[in-house]
């Protein structure tokens, strides 16, 4: 799963399939639930720790699942293979607008919205109206209301596949949008270009708090667990130096959530979504 994921870390998967589309999708999972075989389904690969040992079961990339349409009343829908930035400016050219903040973060609006993505205190599922599933052996179209979500979180039932999302955009002139792309993509690049591979902010904002700046307060900043280190240039992100491992990752978490608890009191929570299973000695 290294060549899969944006940490550049984690073991193979027993089965790696990419689906053309929904049909065979839900007949490649029909076909796994009737042999016992648990899946797990991802897009790039971002916001993802996948441990050393492996992922038993199949993995299920959406990569093929990138279309984006319009509706009607100021929606479009997106799959859940588009690219974030792709899915923006599809609603800027029909003018519409309101998930700018989105623009620069990697990674597609599956993702987005599995961890209700989100920046200056908006989040991609304030936006959504409903979402697409395959849960349960069958399709089907929930509205937004009957799920719990909230900052950084959606929760879903074990095997549900996000297929896509119905979002609700506002009337906006494309140039205010564009004006919203170039300062968020601007911003990112200058404090999220931290050099090497990484999975964006490694752990969640405590309420009220930067996780940074609770990082930064217990002098770990550049610290390192082999190939693992905390980045230089963003104390939040957890970056890959080279021949990193798993293990190395989350030994370099655990001795941040210890310093961080020590000094402060606060007990961190990992943003990134963590998987698999540990290498056997």
């Amino acid at each position: 799963m290294s060549r899969h994921t944006s940490l550049k870390v984690g073991g193979p998967a027993d089965l790696f399939a990419i689906p053309e589309d929904a049909e065979d999708l839900l007949s490649f999972v029909r076909q796994l639930f009737l042999a016992g075989i648990p899946w797990l389904a991802v897009g790039r690969g971002y916001n993802l720790l996948v441990k050393d040992g492996g992922i038993r079961g199949a993995v299920i990339s959406l990569e093929k699942f990138n279309r984006i349409e319009a509706r009607d009343e100021g929606r479009i829908m997106a799959e859940a293979g588009a690219e974030n930035l792709d899915v923006v400016r599809f609603g800027q050219k029909r003018r519409l607008g309101g998930i700018g903040f989105i623009s620069g973060i990697p990674g597609t609006i599956g993702g987005a919205v599995r961890m209700n993505a989100g920046a200056y205190g908006e989040g991609i599922l304030e936006r959504a109206s409903c979402l697409t599933l395959l849960r349960g052996g069958e399709i089907r179209e929930t509205c937004i209301s009957e799920f719990d979500y909230g900052y950084r979180r959606l929760s879903l039932e074990p095997g549900d596949i996000l297929l896509s999302v119905l979002l609700k955009l506002d009337e906006r002139d494309p140039v205010m949008t564009e004006e919203e792309i170039r300062k968020d993509l601007e911003l990112r690049r200058g404090k999220h270009n931290v050099g090497f591979p990484s999975a964006g902010s490694f752990f969640k904002n405590p309420s009220g708090q930067a996780a940074w700046k609770l990082i930064d307060a217990t002098g770990l900043r550049g610290a390192s667990v082999g190939g693992a280190a905390v980045s230089e240039l963003h104390s939040n992100f957890l970056v890959n130096r080279g021949g990193a491992t798993a293990a190395d990752f989350m030994a370099l978490a655990g001795k941040v959530k210890a310093a961080v608890l020590k000094s402060s009191g606060i007990q961190l929570e990992e943003e990134v979504r963590i998987v698999g299973e540990e290498q056997s000695p």
